[in-house]
């Protein structure tokens, strides 16, 4: 087994631990927009689900081979990296920028250290077992095209997620389409090729309790991860 083989193999395995853990907190409820009250697992435990999947989709993501060819194909459409304290500084605007310009879409912004998540729920964005961005979606993605192209000295990661009902190999197709049409859509609005990455994850990293409707509901969702580009 080649060494890229082995460490995403090591990688999944160390994801169902991290997410098993991690999802055993209890529940709280909240009321959503409609002031429905709605069941939704303990916070703590959420944070720290999504956290234990990022890290191990960042490293999915950031091998070797691809963040060399994501810094060497950055570098050739003359990015600049960033470095220092203008790193924060700059992600401090941008998540700034995203919040205001997805305020009221559905679209999530989780800020952890440098890096920043928007989750794209399943609902709003694609109908059901569909693949096909939903037109009604089209302008709040433009809001993060138009951030991510001012702000350009980042790459980006955009992961696709499900719930657990169905089989792997569908799940994986299912997210890694939902994952690069999200990504051509952002292509199209010109974010640079160069910067995008693309993960069909499937089942495989849970937020959400997969017994309930509203936790698969949670699961089966997009992600948009920007990471400062360093040149390192």
């Amino acid at each position: 087994m080649n060494t890229a083989i082995r460490n995403i193999t090591l990688a999944l395995a160390s994801a169902a631990v991290l997410s098993a853990c991690a999802t055993t907190g209890g529940s709280y409820t909240y009321s959503d927009a409609s002031g429905n009250q709605t069941q939704q697992q303990n916070k703590t435990g959420r944070n720290a689900a999504i956290g234990a999947g990022l890290g191990v989709l960042a490293g999915l993501l950031s091998g070797d081979s691809a963040t060399e060819r994501r810094q060497h194909a950055m570098v050739g459409a003359g990015i600049g990296a960033l470095g220092g304290a203008a790193i924060g500084q700059y992600q401090d605007r941008q998540e700034r920028a995203l919040r205001e310009r997805t305020a009221n879409t559905g679209i999530e912004v989780d800020r952890q250290g440098d890096n920043i998540t928007l989750s794209l729920p399943d609902g709003i964005t694609f109908d059901f077992n569909k693949t096909t961005l939903k037109p009604q979606f089209y302008g709040a993605l433009n809001g993060v095209a138009s951030t991510l192209s001012e702000y350009n000295q980042t790459m980006i990661e955009v992961v696709g997620h499900t719930d657990s009902i169905g089989t792997d190999a569908v799940n994986d197709r299912i997210s890694k389409e939902r994952a690069d049409a999200v990504a051509n859509y952002l292509r199209g609005q010109g974010v640079q090729s160069a910067r995008i990455e693309t993960l069909g994850a499937g089942k495989r990293y849970p937020i959400a309790d997969n017994n309930t409707d509203a936790g698969r509901a949670a699961n089966r969702r997009v992600e948009i991860r920007v990471v400062p580009f360093t040149g390192t």
